[in-house]
C-alpha cells in the first residue's frame, strides 16, 4: 500500500517536535545544543532566545558560564556561518565543514588572493592568533606588512577559511558586545581538531543528526542545511537505516524510523523563536515553517532574520525587544489579525521573553504594532 504523501502540517509538526517547540526540551543546555548541532549565532544574543524557547526555566547565565569555561564556542561551520556548538562538535565537525569554508576564498575575494602562497598566510596567520586573539581588521593590518600589496581584509579572511578560528569571551557573553577576537580551536580548547579517519561514515553521522534534528528532509534540503554537495551517495549507503516518503510535490523524503512525526493536527502552541533560528533556514523548501509570502519580511534584503511568532505552528509575525534606560518594550508585529487567543498567548510570551531578557528593566511593556 502506497504512502499518503507528507503535506505541509505534517512537515511542520514533524519539524517542532525535534525542534522542541511543541513541548519544551528535558535536556541541559549543551544536551540540547548538541541534538540541534548547534545554534546560529552571527549575533550573539540569538543562541540565547534559541535556547529560552526550547528550555524550561533557562536562564542566561547558564549559556555565558558555558562559554566563559569552553564546553560551547562560536565558529563558522554550517554554510560557512557563525554557529554556537559544543566544544567535542567543534573538533569533530570543523574538518568536515572545510570545503564549505574554502568557497568563502572562491569569487572576488579569490582573484585578490592570486598568485598567494596561501599556506605560507596560513602559518603567519596561525602564529599572530596563537599568540593572543586577534580581530579580523587587526589580524589583516598585520598580515599585510607581510605580504604587502594584498587587500588585508582578503588576507584575514585566509585565515578565518584555512584555520577553525572560534571568538573568544566576551564576546558571545550575555549582553556583553565588542568586536570579535579570534584564536584556532586548537589553542582555545587545549586538544587538535578530530581526524576524518573515514569521511564516508562522518558524513553518514552527519546525515543522521540532521534528520534527527530537522526530518522528514530531502537532498537539498540537506545540502541547504549544510553546504555540503553530494549527498545522494550518503543517502543510498543508509538506505537500509533509512524510510522514505513523498512530498505533496513527489520529491524523496528521508527520515528515521523511529523519529517523531505528530499528528498533524497535533496542536502547536504559540512560540517566540529567535533570530536567525535554523528552524528557518535549514531547509530549500521553508514553507514547513515560513509562508513564501512572508519571506521577505523575515529575511531582509541586508541578510537579516528577525525573531518571528509562530501560530499554529507557522510563522506568522515578527518580533523584537526594545530598551531604553528604564524600559524594556517587547514588540510584536503580526502579518494579519490574529485570533483573541493567538493574541493572548503571544503576549503571554511576550511577558515571558521580558521576564528573561530584560529583568532589572524598571518598566516592562508589550506593544503589538498595527497588523500589515
Amino acid at each position: 500500500m502506497t504512502e499518503p504523501p507528507f503535506d505541509r502540517r505534517a512537515l511542520n509538526r514533524a519539524l517542532l517536535a525535534r525542534q522542541h517547540l511543541l513541548a519544551p526540551a528535558g535536556s541541559t543546555p549543551t544536551e540540547l545544543i548538541d541534538q540541534l548541532v548547534g545554534l546560529q549565532a552571527q549575533a550573539a544574543d540569538p543562541p540565547y532566545y534559541g535556547l529560552w524557547s526550547r528550555l524550561p526555566a533557562f536562564r542566561p547565565e547558564q549559556l555565558s558560564e558555558l562559554v566563559a569555561r569552553r564546553q560551547v564556542v562560536r565558529l563558522g561551520l554550517q554554510r560557512a556561518t557563525i554557529h554556537l556548538v559544543t566544544a567535542a562538535d567543534c573538533l569533530r565537525l570543523r574538518p568536515l565543514f572545510q570545503p564549505v569554508l574554502d568557497q568563502a576564498l572562491s569569487g572576488a575575494r579569490g582573484r585578490l588572493l592570486a598568485g598567494l602562497d596561501l599556506d605560507a598566510v596560513t602559518a603567519r596567520g596561525r602564529a599572530l592568533v596563537e599568540e593572543r586573539p586577534r580581530t579580523f581588521q587587526e589580524l589583516g593590518v598585520l598580515l599585510a606588512a607581510d605580504f604587502p600589496d594584498r587587500d588585508p581584509a582578503a588576507l584575514a579572511q585566509v585565515i578565518r577559511a584555512r584555520l577553525a578560528l572560534v571568538q573568544v569571551p566576551p564576546r558571545g557573553l550575555w549582553r556583553t558586545g565588542g568586536a570579535a577576537a579570534h584564536t584556532t580551536a586548537e589553542r582555545w580548547l587545549g586538544r587538535d581538531l578530530d581526524p576524518v579517519a573515514d569521511p564516508a561514515a562522518a558524513r553518514e553521522e552527519l546525515l543522521l543528526r540532521y534528520l534527527a534534528a530537522f526530518g522528514p528532509a530531502t537532498i537539498a534540503d540537506l545540502q541547504k542545511w549544510s553546504g555540503l554537495t553530494r549527498w545522494t551517495a550518503v543517502v543510498k549507503r543508509l538506505r537500509e537505516r533509512l524510510v522514505e516518503f513523498r512530498d505533496e510535490q513527489g520529491r524523496a523524503l528521508y527520515d528515521l524510523p523511529e523519529a517523531p512525526r505528530p499528528e498533524p493536527a497535533t496542536t502547536a502552541p504559540v512560540r517566540l523563536v529567535a533570530p536567525f533560528d535554523n528552524l528557518l533556514l535549514s531547509h530549500a523548501d521553508r514553507t514547513r515553517v515560513l509562508p513564501e509570502a512572508f519571506r521577505s519580511r523575515v529575511m531582509t534584503a541586508n541578510g537579516i532574520v528577525l525573531g518571528t511568532i509562530l501560530v499554529d505552528g507557522f510563522v506568522a509575525g515578527t518580533w523584537r525587544l526594545d530598551r531604553d534606560q528604564e524600559a524594556a518594550t517587547a514588540v510584536l508585529r503580526p502579518f494579519g489579525a490574529l485570533s483573541r487567543s493567538a493574541r493572548a498567548a503571544a503576549a503571554t510570551e511576550a511577558e515571558r521573553l521580558l521576564g528573561f531578557a530584560a529583568p532589572e528593566a524598571e518598566r516592562r511593556r508589550l506593544r503589538v504594532e498595527r497588523a500589515d
